[in-house]
């Protein structure tokens, strides 16, 4: 531009009849201009000059002409662009290189787009949507079947079980017993109620009853100690004349020895050897 100010405000020099610029409303030819306040360009470490343009992104500049993508080297001055690990991308280059694939139409997730993430992998908005009703999901509770995902809804209308105690639906997990679907929180003893999945349980009349309450419930009292005979494990047991005892209580009442598998005599409420009976 033609000087109005009389002399460069560093080297001192007459600027009549010189261009300069300004600065701070100071004046400085064009030299100790661009010496002074010119900015490196990232592309071509040239300084970019008073009179070129100056394009900054993120602290750094660059000349107008080496603004440009890394990868196909077209310019990107008023064109939409991505930076990774400090380069300069047009779209369609990041996208190839960089952008995340959808699970469903397996096209690039451009970037600015928006998408969905769900165990691990990444969706367009559209495709992330209902199997059955085709519905968008986005942040929407979904249970996932042979990795499609469902709306909860849907799920329960096609794959659900109920449960046979509160006849609720069982969105995952859950006990099988007599071909009936339970949750396992509702999988409980018949008697004293507690929760009966990954324990031992005794069936009676269709329903499971914990071992205690069976055994205070339905199992026979040995005729010796007097505890319940559950069998339970397939402990041995005794039986004669609607008495029962345990294997290891089926005992001489005289001299203790054990009775399983030989003869003995019945005395009263006792049972002998024959020594003991005959003595």
């Amino acid at each position: 531009m033609a000087s109005n100010h009389t002399d460069c405000h560093y080297c001192l020099q007459s600027l009549r009849g010189r261009k300069y610029a300004l600065r701070e409303e100071n004046a400085y030819c064009v030299t100790c201009y661009d010496s002074l306040f010119a900015n490196p360009c990232e592309e071509c470490k040239q300084l970019i000059e008073c009179d070129s343009k100056d394009l900054a992104y993120k602290g750094r500049h660059w000349h107008e002409g080496c603004f440009k993508c890394a990868k196909c080297s077209r310019s990107l001055v008023e064109k939409p662009f991505a930076a990774k690990d400090e380069l300069l991308l047009c779209t369609e280059c990041y996208s190839d290189e960089y952008s995340s694939k959808c699970f469903h139409c397996q096209k690039t997730i451009m970037p600015g787009s928006r998408k969905m993430e769900f165990k691990g992998s990444s969706w367009h908005e559209s495709c992330f949507v209902c199997q059955y009703c085709r519905q968008p999901l986005g942040t929407k509770p979904l249970i996932t079947k042979d990795n499609e995902n469902y709306c909860v809804p849907c799920f329960e209308k096609q794959f659900a079980h109920h449960c046979y105690s509160c006849k609720k639906v069982i969105t995952s997990g859950g006990v099988t017993y007599h071909d009936q679907s339970w949750h396992k929180e509702c999988f409980v003893c018949a008697g004293c109620k507690i929760q009966l999945s990954g324990q031992r349980f005794i069936s009676k009349d269709e329903y499971p009853y914990c071992v205690d309450c069976f055994s205070k419930l339905y199992a026979k009292k040995c005729a010796a100690c007097k505890k319940p005979i559950t069998a339970l494990g397939g402990a041995k047991f005794i039986s004669f004349e609607e008495r029962q005892w345990h294997g290891e209580c089926f005992n001489c009442a005289k001299c203790s020895v054990s009775l399983v598998g030989h003869g003995f005599i019945t005395r009263q409420d006792d049972v002998l050897c024959h020594e003991c009976g005959s003595a």
